[in-house]
């Protein structure tokens, strides 16, 4: 009997150790993320993200038209490197609020709150068990900035 308590102690304890590694790992890939841009800093991009990131947002064009517009892993990356090269884009003490939505096995879903934008983010584990964001939906708080300048 007693070898069936500690066995099982053992399982569940394993299982707390490796749900918090998820979700330590996966606030990891959500802050390389963020951190890439913040800090200029685009290798964190890279590992951030998978090759095939779809990022999506809703969009006005200068004729007032909507469309999806859509963003891959390149031009994230060149984000990274551009975005705030002048350091004027973030406050000196950046908002970074990231909400873990749900974990399963190998995907995670997660709520991604800054300063000016919102990001609701899909993410999964590889075969070398990094967590990837494969997929971004945003926008910005004011929704008004969603428009091209005429």
């Amino acid at each position: 009997m007693y070898h069936v308590i500690v066995l099982s102690l053992s399982i569940l304890f394993s299982s707390v150790v490796m749900a918090d590694t998820d979700n330590e790992n996966v606030k990891r890939a959500v802050l390389d993320y963020i951190e890439s841009q913040q800090k200029v800093k685009p290798d964190l991009m890279k590992r951030a993200l998978d090759k095939k990131l779809a990022k999506r947002t809703y969009w006005k064009s200068k004729d007032g038209s909507e469309f999806i517009m859509e963003t891959d892993f390149e031009t994230m990356v060149w984000v990274a490197e551009n975005y705030n090269k002048d350091g004027d884009k973030f406050p000196s003490s950046p908002r970074v609020d990231i909400n873990i939505l749900d974990i399963d096995n190998r995907v995670a879903s997660v709520k991604l709150t800054v300063d000016d934008w919102i990001d609701y983010m899909h993410l999964y584990k590889n075969e070398r068990n990094e967590w990837k964001i494969i997929n971004v939906l945003w926008q910005y708080h004011d929704t008004s900035k969603h428009s091209s300048k005429p």
